[in-house]
């Protein structure tokens, strides 16, 4: 069955609302989408609530009258200004020797509880990166293994709960719902990412207006996210002081002339702040030195962060760089000159159904990874901030139930159940239909060697 799902991605330079539908094969069709503005937000925390749900207001019902669908229950972002992260283990016995999904539910609420998590905390994420069955390690999904103890290492993501309460009040305030809060970063790394990326490892650097984050996958799931609260903003800001001209004419600058790699010898004539009767001389040289500045400190602080990690070798794919800064001309060539030995690549939106041009953007990788998440693509275990266990098994699954017991003792010695292999051995061909036919005095044996079949086949 269909359903309808509003994404919001409040950012400090604008907010943005998604409307789509999900289908029943969790296929998505992107029905509007609104963007204003963001107002009430500095360096990715809300500083005015009312002003923050106006701009959500005004997005969400540009959405609504595009989509032609009024829904109020909204997966919002929240920014990795508001977060910290924690390493945790959980260790749990399986007392029926098989993993199901209750069992991987205690070992990750296990992690949980022992984290130690500041009593002004929220959780936002509890995200599984590596599991261990008995003595085995680098389990990549244990479900339905056979096991005597299972070993979980979690990466924990916890909010501040004032933030969060903001956050909440902004968008009640909006008359919305709040369904789902997902760390901006991780919905980030949600669109742009391949699978192979995901399990090889990889480094979204997702650089937006004001802030800034690094975020590490490996074996599908977040192993590593920081944050800093500078962003392309910032490099408009620079532009102004130094050539004293206001910020609307440094952001056309920026875009228009912002050039990474090749200097440029024009000279431009601009107004100044404060003198509408005169104009500076410009060599756009001062610009290139500018903007190159700006965005080297930025990448190099990244890149100590990802050596503090301790995860640079274990991202085999390299990096992905999104967010509204990746349009600076040479970006890509000049990150790849900062971090060296890992190969770069921008990231752009997953392509969906019924994504206007517009939204292809890599301003919207955020709010395209919020659909995203609601549609499963998320990591394969986690618990959401409402401490409710996502996965996808489905809800029927019995593979954990399978029973070898009665398979095990075929093979061996001289009992019963030997003699009734060998009774199948010299028979006909064996026909799954026949199993209907067969005595019910051996019903319970006959029900689980079906069961066991149809899982073969």
């Amino acid at each position: 069955m269909s359903k309808t799902v509003l994404a919001i991605d409040i950012g400090s330079s604008s907010v943005k609302a998604v409307i789509a539908e999900i289908d029943e094969f969790n296929e998505i069709k992107v029905l509007g989408h609104g963007i204003d503005e963001s107002k009430g937000v500095k360096k990715g925390i809300i500083t005015n609530i009312d002003l923050a749900s106006k701009s959500i207001r005004k997005v969400v019902s540009d959405a609504q009258r595009i989509a032609g669908n009024n829904v109020t229950d909204a997966v919002v972002s929240i920014s990795s200004a508001y977060t910290k992260s924690l390493k945790s283990i959980g260790i749990v016995n399986i007392p029926q020797r098989d993993i199901t999904i209750k069992e991987i539910n205690r070992a990750m609420e296990a992690a949980l509880y022992n984290a130690e998590i500041p009593k002004d905390y929220d959780v936002l994420h509890v995200l599984p990166y590596n599991f261990k069955v008995d003595d085995q390690t680098n389990i990549e999904d244990p479900y339905g293994m056979n096991a005597n103890r299972m070993e979980v290492e979690a990466h924990i993501i916890i909010t501040q709960k004032s933030s969060l309460s903001n956050l909440k009040k902004a968008i009640v305030s909006a008359g919305l719902e709040l369904e789902s809060i997902v760390l901006d970063s991780y919905a980030s790394a949600i669109a742009t990412m391949s699978s192979d990326e995901k399990t090889l490892g990889v480094g979204i650097l997702d650089l937006g207006g004001q802030t800034s984050s690094l975020t590490v996958y490996k074996g599908n799931a977040i192993v590593f996210n920081t944050y800093l609260p500078v962003g392309s903003n910032h490099i408009t800001n620079d532009i102004s002081i130094a050539l004293h001209t206001p910020l609307n004419i440094a952001e056309k600058i920026k875009r228009e002339y912002g050039d990474l790699l090749e200097v440029n010898d024009d000279v431009l004539e601009l107004p100044i702040i404060g003198d509408s009767d005169n104009t500076n001389s410009v060599p756009l040289k001062i610009v290139h030195d500018v903007i190159v500045a700006r965005v080297e400190e930025l990448l190099f602080i990244l890149s100590k962060y990802l050596d503090k990690s301790g995860f640079r070798d274990s991202i085999g794919s390299g990096l992905i760089l999104t967010g509204g800064m990746i349009k600076l001309k040479g970006i890509r060539e000049f990150t790849q000159s900062l971090f060296p030995g890992l190969s770069v690549r921008l990231g752009f939106p997953t392509e969906l159904k019924g994504l206007f041009d517009e939204l292809k953007d890599p301003e919207f990788s955020t709010v395209i990874g919020l659909l995203m998440y609601k549609a499963g693509k998320n990591t394969q275990y986690e618990i959401d901030n409402k401490k409710r266990l996502l996965h996808q098994k489905e809800e029927n699954d019995t593979l954990s139930n399978i029973k070898l017991e009665n398979t095990i003792s075929l093979s061996r010695g001289e009992s019963q159940d030997h003699k009734r292999t060998n009774d199948f051995e010299d028979s006909d061909p064996f026909i799954f239909e026949d199993l209907n036919k067969m005595e019910t005095t051996n019903i319970d044996f006959i029900t689980k060697l079906k069961n066991w079949i149809k899982q073969l086949f």
